[in-house]
């Protein structure tokens, strides 16, 4: 039986204030009053069983999750009691599922991205599950042709596209995994035409990188194991709070991917976008004549020219007067006011509140 698993841990630090510790960007109504994770969702209903799509979550936001998807059954969604990186996710949840199917097939996505139109990546989607039912030993991940030399995202070298039956896409051999390279090294890969993006996304039998995460990551199957035998017990939250921390910290492209045989990738051809930034906002709301990406309900601006304005509070009046390249974002108990082009030191100033508020606004 087909899976989809939409990974949702990440904190989002480059949207505080409104994104927190308890209240990730996922969950944060910025488009059009839903929230990233809601249309991540829609995007699957068309082609999984709500009872076949589940949520892995870290514990803090267990409960707002549950509030955005209120039609999910209470237990497809997973929460991860530490953080423990893509690879310890993805065995928690491939352990669950073997557990009761042994022959479960896994898409795994992220609740944090852009994908327009659903459509185009529906069609992959259903091509790579086509694609690993009929090769169980094959692992499939999601590429998005890059449009600029972008040195933040990893990338994938793919070759030797063929056509395979009932696939509409062409399915490209991996040859190699590549993490954020330097200026020249990324526009390279632009100009070869050969690399795309690494989306993150992937296709694969549960048992097929459970193997992989055995053979490549040993000190995995320990506490996997563990968890495996435990789950669905009275013992089940215990062990799980006893043995996930134990698993390695590590993403599932260092642990596994760069290094495993028969990975094959698909390429999406349609608007692909990590909302992990203010800046981010641009790409996906209209901005008004003076360039402004406004995301309030009510809000009066006076000579602001390429700003951002963000606030969820719907009764909240945001007012300015002489804006030029700034970032206002609004929360009920802090409020961000920063130059657009100092918005990359905002992990440094989250350091600072740590140490001088001792962690309240975070």
């Amino acid at each position: 039986m087909d899976y989809a698993v939409i990974m949702a841990g990440g904190t989002g630090k480059r949207l505080w204030p409104l994104s927190r510790k308890k209240r990730p960007k996922q969950v944060l109504q910025l488009l059009d009053g839903q929230t990233l994770l809601r249309r991540c969702f829609e995007r699957l209903s068309p082609i999984f069983d709500t009872r076949n799509i589940l949520v892995l979550t870290n514990a803090h936001y267990a409960n707002v999750v549950r509030e955005d998807l209120s039609e999910l059954p209470f237990n497809n969604i997973i929460a991860e009691p530490v953080v423990r990186d893509t690879a310890g996710a993805i065995g928690l949840v491939a352990t669950v599922l073997t557990k009761y199917e042994s022959e479960a097939t896994i898409a795994v996505v992220t609740a944090d991205q852009v994908i327009e139109p659903a459509d185009v990546f529906q069609q992959a989607l259903k091509d790579a599950l086509n694609f690993v039912n009929k090769n169980p030993g094959d692992m499939i991940v999601f590429g998005i042709r890059p449009t600029f030399a972008s040195t933040l995202l990893g990338y994938i070298k793919c070759v030797s596209p063929r056509k395979c039956p009932d696939c509409a896409n062409e399915i490209y051999t991996v040859e190699a995994f590549s993490e954020k390279p330097d200026e020249k090294t990324a526009q390279e890969y632009l100009d070869s035409g050969q690399y795309l993006w690494n989306s993150g996304m992937f296709v694969w039998k549960a048992k097929t990188i459970l193997a992989n995460l055995a053979k490549f990551l040993p000190e995995a199957s320990g506490p996997l194991q563990r968890i495996h035998n435990d789950w669905d017990s009275p013992d089940q939250q215990q062990t799980l709070q006893e043995w996930f921390p134990k698993l390695p910290q590590i993403s599932i492209d260092y642990a596994v991917m760069e290094k495993a045989d028969r990975v094959h990738g698909i390429k999406l051809d349609c608007r692909w976008l990590d909302m992990g930034s203010f800046a981010a906002l641009a790409d996906i709301i209209s901005s008004d004549k003076d360039n402004n990406i406004v995301v309030a309900g009510t809000s009066e601006l006076m000579d602001c020219k390429n700003s951002i304005i963000v606030t969820e509070e719907k009764d909240h009046l945001i007012a300015a007067i002489g804006l030029q390249n700034m970032v206002v974002a609004h929360s009920p108990d802090a409020t961000l006011v920063c130059h657009i082009d100092e918005t990359q030191r905002l992990k440094e100033l989250l350091d600072m509140i740590k140490q001088h508020c001792d962690g309240k606004f975070l």
